[in-house]
């Protein structure tokens, strides 16, 4: 059985930064994870990114962040085995899950990196091609030492945490975070699912947990969510099977019925409208 890999960086929180520039004829590492946020910019190649439950293509110039304990895996497009135009190489920097940790959760003038740092759960792409001021900034990371490396990083994060053209990578639910709506009532509603989504939740029963009718919850939540309920339940459902999938611990058929579904023709139908391939496919893709 094949397991995702929980993979080891050398990194504390006495030294807690690793970067380095890369050049690797392609990327070799499998379907891992880490506790360490990590930025991984890519200078030239292009090829896709498996993201949670989610796969995202990426060219040169984008820096995709990765958020502590999210599943991820860097592939090259198959040419860069043989033609060495297609090797890709860039920066990466690691950083300690608690890097700065206090600075950032008890100091308002980092408020926006705390709220990068939050969104880096989903992971997150950077289309930064033509921004030198960034790209530069990240290239002096690897070169620089003490406090000043410490400068570039917080000059990075605070540019990236108002960069206008941010794509998350893994779907809102991959790992449902009810903090992360900043409302009250909406957080509860979240909680109450992220508890029963694979069980049968109709709307009469979540709508009287709110204490509100059926039509009023209804708009409440696809104004809070932009997502309708039924969705979201389906949402929740294909991401928890993306889990089960990686885990290679049951066959489609038990996956289907551990997450909710009725049939596996449904979850199938469900899997591919929501991904874009088929739950074979997308086991084969992260292999």
């Amino acid at each position: 059985m094949r397991k995702i890999l929980n993979e080891r960086i050398a990194i504390s929180s006495s030294n807690p930064i690793r970067a380095r520039f890369y050049d690797y004829r392609g990327f070799t590492y499998p379907w891992h994870f880490h506790s360490e946020y990590e930025l991984m910019y890519v200078e030239q190649g292009y090829g896709r990114c498996l993201v949670g439950d989610s796969i995202i293509d990426y060219r040169a110039g984008d820096l995709i962040f990765f958020g502590s304990g999210l599943p991820h895996c860097m592939q090259n497009c198959p040419e860069a085995q043989e033609n060495e135009a297609y090797h890709v190489c860039g920066v990466n920097v690691q950083l300690e899950k608690d890097f700065m940790q206090y600075s950032f959760s008890h100091y308002t003038q980092f408020a926006s990196i705390r709220s990068l740092l939050e969104k880096a759960h989903r992971g997150i792409r950077f289309p930064l091609a033509g921004k030198s001021e960034i790209t530069d900034c990240l290239k002096r990371i690897p070169v620089s030492h003490g406090v000043e490396q410490i400068i570039q990083i917080l000059t990075l994060l605070q540019a990236l945490s108002a960069f206008p053209r941010k794509q998350f990578a893994a779907s809102p639910n991959y790992i449902p975070d009810p903090s992360v709506f900043g409302d009250k009532k909406i957080e509860k509603i979240i909680a109450y699912l992220n508890k029963r989504y694979t069980q049968p939740v109709s709307l009469s029963e979540i709508a009287s947990y709110t204490a509100m009718n059926e039509a009023a919850f209804c708009r409440y939540f696809k104004q809070e969510t932009g997502k309708t309920f039924k969705q979201y339940i389906l949402d929740m459902r294909i991401g928890y099977a993306c889990k089960l999938i990686a885990a290679e611990r049951m066959n489609i058929s038990q996956i289907s019925l551990e997450c909710g579904f009725e049939s596996t023709a449904h979850f199938n139908r469900i899997f591919k409208r929501t991904t874009g391939m088929s739950p074979t496919e997308y086991k084969e893709s992260i292999l």
